[in-house]
């Protein structure tokens, strides 16, 4: 079989299996009036790997939650392009599936409805199939037992879990996490990393995480790609060697506190800048607490 050849059906068989990539391409976003434009993201190009856990961390406001929000289709990009598998992305679709920051389940439907409400609107699963499908990620996400609940009912944990397995339910492409754990109380928010670690490293579906937390980053990512102040751009991509299946003492051994230590450098450096433009505050507050 010709080499050509060969790296198609590869593609294509990580695509089937979940792991895709996406490719930015020279891609800028501004907002505002024509008269005065606020550039957000400037000429940033960077990869999502296939198979791999790409967490993106930078100062507030630079613009990792706009880098979602195009990925996701949202939102277009001023120029350049975003590619998935080769294809432009052109608007959100369900290979695409993104859980937000603050809880998007519908409050009137129980775990169970939340879950099957995409496959069941468009009508691409249905009966025994979609029944079968909803109750494995039950007790994929550990919810059988509330399965008849509302989102009112649900722990806050409760509910991430309920949010990743109505975004699994959709077999995507890529899955895209923006800051899915921060309003989580610190041991809700240590149980839901280690529980999403663990399905990602069952299924290695492709992953784009933002957070504003560097231990979490380091904790789940193969990469970290750290952003500039705004207007955005890649200041560096770090490898995370960290091996697999992972635990929490891996965060004390020396290579995460070398990972730590480089990011930590770069992120201050980029957080003086917000300071300097009157930006900056609330992200060199949160990373100082980091770095103690």
């Amino acid at each position: 079989m010709a080499q050509d050849t060969l790296n198609h059906v590869k593609e294509t068989t990580a695509s089937k299996a979940g792991q895709s990539k996406v490719e930015f391409r020279h891609v800028s976003k501004a907002y505002g009036d024509e008269w005065d434009l606020e550039p957000v993201i400037e000429n940033l190009s960077v990869d999502v790997l296939p198979g791999e856990l790409t967490v993106i961390v930078g100062p507030s406001g630079c613009g990792k939650s706009t880098i979602v929000n195009l990925i996701a289709g949202f939102e277009k990009p001023d120029s350049g392009k975003i590619l998935l598998d080769d294809s432009l992305v052109t608007g959100p679709a369900r290979d695409r599936m993104v859980v937000f920051q603050e809880s998007a389940l519908i409050p009137w439907q129980t775990t169970y409805q939340n879950i099957v409400f995409g496959p069941k609107l468009r009508g691409d699963l249905k009966g025994n199939a979609l029944r079968a499908e909803a109750e494995r990620l039950l007790v994929k996400v550990g919810l059988s037992e509330f399965k008849n609940k509302y989102p009112l009912q649900l722990s806050g944990g409760m509910q991430r879990r309920a949010e990743l397995a109505r975004a699994l339910i959709n077999n995507p492409r890529i899955m895209i996490m923006d800051e899915p754990f921060r309003g989580l109380d610190a041991m809700s928010r240590g149980l839901m990393q280690e529980f999403f670690l663990r399905l990602f490293e069952e299924n290695r579906r492709t992953n784009l995480f933002v957070t504003s937390e560097i231990d979490e980053a380091i904790f789940l990512a193969d990469r970290i790609v750290v952003l500039s102040n705004r207007p955005a751009q890649v200041r560096e991509v770090i490898e995370v060697n960290l091996p697999r299946p992972r635990d929490y003492k891996m965060l004390s051994s020396p290579e995460a506190y070398e990972i730590k230590r480089e990011a930590m450098a770069i992120l201050h450096e980029e957080a003086m800048k917000s300071f300097k433009s009157g930006a900056g505050a609330d992200f060199a507050e949160t990373y100082g607490k980091a770095g103690n």
